[in-house]
């Protein structure tokens, strides 16, 4: 058997290279049916030579390279490897990523500067594969480590974490899905590529989507499809947590990948402690079915979706009241909002805030809030069973049937209790400050007012369960 895994590993086994595209690289047609080791060593051949000698004497006998192993004239081909790429890297036996700005013995801190840093396809190709090694521009190891595996590496890797954002176990064990998305965002918001749909397109791995490519829609249409299939299946609303401006796409998504770049603001949580201390005080003050209401309003909430461009967004609406305007800076306005439940608001816009059309601030919802617990498996406890059929065999209609009943109400109490406590749970946990939006209607459509900060909204009583029953879904354009 290991003869014959050697033999696989050996012939059929690819290595990849992750670099930064230069001005002179070759393309498929200047090396089909051409020897490379024959063509002049000038330009991007010596690039090309290099990699392919690298990977030879690695003990490899193929090698993949994006600019000539992919015909650039062929659409259909460019679409199925722009949707490939993730997987592609992910089963190389090797990946090479060539630093073609770090001279040879540089020192730690080089990686982290290089220009291959601030690529935007380069982002996927680092957290794809399983084994990567770094080589400065004379195809020498970064800073001489020669294990066979520099994602094996601390001082590399924390390198790389501290230059990209990116946590070092992600960076050595990523795994491609849409949970956290406001974060692997984040990544990518500093980073940029020669075309500017691209931005997108090298996303599309890292969340394991597949779209259509369709270069010359521009950016914001690309960036649009992306997070619109990232909130509709994946129902994480967090992709809608930025600053800047809106997307013609649609006004709650942003108009580029760099309104990601700031760090959300940090919201406080309580404490299981504290959470039970809050309950405890608003079993004395608010009504448990006012609250158990609430909780299923928020419970049959439909997921956000999109359709013809339009966000679906379940949410807590709040009336805003009145608007003050306050000072202008760099076309920037100060406005003083009042909402209706909620503590005064100061809001920083480009935006002029309308005095009579109706403005809400709202609260998207998100379900884990909710904290369902985990479905139980459908079985019956062994035990019960027996004894209930015990007791049903030889008590019928006696000690038996008053001992079932005994017991459903017995279940019927727990649950309406766990019921209860999950309502005021919840009520604890709106009670506390939240990242809103505020919308502006325009006859029955609403859109977003961008800010240049996060808006930090919080109810004014958490006792107040009525000023939180406005719960719908809104369409928003």
């Amino acid at each position: 058997m290991e003869r014959i895994t050697q033999a696989v590993v050996t012939y059929f086994s690819c290595v990849m290279l992750s670099h930064r595209w230069e001005e002179n690289e070759l393309l498929l047609q200047d090396i089909q049916d051409k020897a490379v080791y024959e063509l002049n060593s000038v330009g991007g051949v010596v690039k090309l030579q290099s990699f392919c000698k690298t990977a030879r004497e690695a003990g490899f006998r193929w090698a993949w390279i994006d600019t000539c192993c992919i015909d650039q004239t062929n659409n259909v081909e460019v679409q199925t490897s722009v949707n490939s790429m993730f997987v592609w890297y992910r089963h190389s036996a090797l990946t090479a990523v060539y630093l073609m700005d770090v001279p040879p013995l540089s020192k730690s801190g080089a990686l982290a500067k290089s220009i291959w840093n601030k690529r935007g396809w380069t982002v996927q190709e680092f957290l794809a594969p399983k084994v990567v090694l770094f080589y400065q521009n004379d195809w020498t190891l970064y800073l001489g480590d020669h294990s066979p595996n520099h994602k094996e590496s601390f001082a590399i890797m924390q390198e790389l974490a501290d230059a990209t954002g990116i946590d070092p176990r992600a960076l050595v064990a990523f795994r491609p899905e849409m949970k956290g998305a406001r974060e692997k965002l984040q990544w990518a918001s500093a980073r940029v590529t020669t075309l500017q749909e691209d931005m997108s397109y090298s996303l599309f791995g890292i969340f394991g989507i597949h779209l259509p490519v369709i270069y010359g829609e521009k950016k914001q249409n690309a960036l649009g499809r992306l997070l619109q299939e990232i909130v509709a299946r994946s129902g994480d609303i967090s992709a809608l947590d930025w600053v800047g401006k809106p997307s013609e796409f649609n006004s709650c998504l942003p108009a580029d990948i760099a309104s990601y770049k700031a760090l959300p603001h940090t919201l406080p949580s309580l404490s299981e402690d504290e959470i039970q201390t809050s309950i405890s005080s608003l079993r004395k003050i608010v009504a448990v079915d006012s609250a158990c209401k609430l909780y299923n309003l928020l419970e049959n909430l439909s997921a956000p979706r999109f359709a013809n461009c339009r966000l679906h967004l379940p949410c807590i609406t709040f009336t805003v009241t009145e608007v003050i305007r306050g000072h202008a800076q760099n076309q920037k306005v100060t406005y003083e909002v009042k909402v209706k439940g909620l503590m005064d608001l100061l809001i920083i816009t480009e935006d002029k805030l309308p005095a009579r059309q109706t403005l809400l601030l709202i609260y998207p919802w998100n379900r884990d809030l909710l904290e369902l617990p985990s479905p139980a498996p459908d079985t019956q406890n062994v035990e019960d069973y027996s004894v209930s059929r015990s007791l049903d065999t030889n008590e019928r209609g006696g000690t038996g049937s008053r001992w079932r009943a005994s017991r459903l109400l017995n279940r019927v109490r727990q649950h309406d209790s766990e019921s209860h406590m999950r309502a005021l749970r919840l009520i604890v946990l709106l009670g506390q400050p939240f990242r809103g939006f505020l919308l502006v209607q325009h006859g029955g459509e609403y859109r977003r007012i961008a800010t240049d900060h996060d808006i930090i909204a919080q109810v004014q009583e958490m006792a107040s369960v009525r000023k939180m029953m406005d719960v719908r879904t809104i369409e928003i354009l």
